[in-house]
């Protein structure tokens, strides 16, 4: 059986091993990585939370072996991670992994650490930096400085870390987490520039249609993303504005039942397949504080969307103010408004803003390209 909990006692030939928290990450953001892993003749074995019956029969169809560690995903309770850690360590002296990849946080800072008891080459992708490195409160410094400890832990017998765009970078650097030689950067996770490809916009008869597709957490900006949109209304009532996600354990976390309370914004909920929502709107917003690089806003590039994000660390990568979209400051509902009206006032721009989204997708943010860039980082 290809998905399992894993035997101690049983010897695999698993050769490459990528350490995520949820199995439906290593399929969406990781899948095409682990297939160009396999490609070059290496084994793979995923490690998460355990699988649920629907995801082992995806893992299984997609021929990806898979091995279930209990990791707390949000939250510090030390037993729990000290316990996923010792779970790590036994698997990697298992195994005798040729490399072991591992992204988000804990999987990171744990597997980092029971690398480096195993003896085995690691290799981390810091895919963003998230509730950790965000706010001014007490509460937060005290925590931005505990999870750099716990990085600087971690990271401190890696071959490589990987980010997603040049501030995290310099971020880990000048906090003295990682040393500069021991970086790279790559343009995210990538997108399927074929699966996600180029959608004709539907006609504007029933107003411009704005779509927003995230987790419910306040750090989104998708309060700010409810307050533009009662704005908009105000002057243009046919305007339409989705949202879609699903709702989030984080501290950070936005109940539904406020969701429910803003009456300008149509919520879906979550959705497997984002393409028919993204096919049906006429310009993406990510509103977000802080990002690694965000998926969401690629995928809506490379079906020629036009995009309005925010000027923070990793979405401001994914746009050129004037040519596929806008960047505003972040928390600015106003602004976000703003460039909302603009695009309804000037309709006729959107199809040419679209498909120089398509172009950007296509030259920086094909999965293939990066993930070709990934394996050379890690030497396979």
């Amino acid at each position: 059986m290809l998905t399992r909990v894993c035997n101690f006692m049983e010897k695999t030939s698993a050769k490459v091993l990528v350490v995520g928290v949820l199995p439906k990450s290593l399929l969406n953001f990781r899948g095409e990585l682990i297939q160009a892993i396999k490609a070059q003749n290496k084994s793979v074995l995923t490690i998460s939370t355990p699988l649920s019956d629907d995801e082992s029969k995806n893992f299984k169809a997609k021929g990806i072996d898979h091995c279930a560690v209990n990791f707390q995903r949000n939250g510090l309770n030390p037993w729990v991670d000290l316990m996923s850690c010792w779970a790590l360590y036994r698997l990697y002296k298992k195994e005798q992994p040729e490399k072991v990849l591992a992204y988000t946080i804990k999987p990171v800072i744990w597997g980092g650490i029971a690398a480096r008891m195993a003896k085995v080459p690691f290799y981390a992708l810091i895919t963003g930096l998230g509730f950790a490195f965000q706010g001014e409160t007490f509460k937060r410094k005290l925590l931005t400085k505990l999870v750099s400890f716990l990085y600087k832990v971690g990271l401190s017998g890696s071959r490589k870390v990987i980010f997603q765009n040049e501030d995290n970078r310099r971020l880990f650097v000048d906090r003295g987490i990682v040393t500069f030689s021991k970086t790279e950067v790559v343009n995210g996770s990538g997108v399927d520039i074929y699966r996600f490809g180029l959608a004709a916009l539907p006609g504007f008869e029933q107003g411009v249609h704005f779509l927003c597709i995230a987790r419910l957490l306040g750090e989104k900006g998708l309060r700010e993303y409810a307050q533009a949109a009662s704005i908009v209304k105000a002057q243009y009532p046919n305007a339409m504005f989705v949202l879609v996600g699903p709702e989030d354990t984080s501290p950070d976390g936005i109940l539904v039942s406020e969701v429910s309370t803003w009456k300008d914004i149509n919520f879906v909920g979550a959705a497997n397949d984002v393409r028919p929502f993204i096919e049906r709107a006429h310009v993406y917003v990510l509103p977000s504080y802080h990002e690694g690089l965000p998926r969401s806003t690629i995928e809506a590039m490379a079906m020629g969307r036009a995009v309005i994000t925010t000027d923070a660390v990793g979405c401001k990568e994914t746009v050129e103010n004037g040519l596929n979209g806008f960047k505003v400051p972040v928390a600015d509902a106003q602004a976000l408004a703003e460039k909302m009206i603009w695009f309804i006032e000037n309709a006729h721009q959107i199809e040419p803003m679209g498909l120089a989204s398509r172009k950007m997708a296509e030259d920086k943010f094909d999965v293939h390209k990066v993930n070709a860039r990934m394996l050379e980082i890690m030497g396979i």
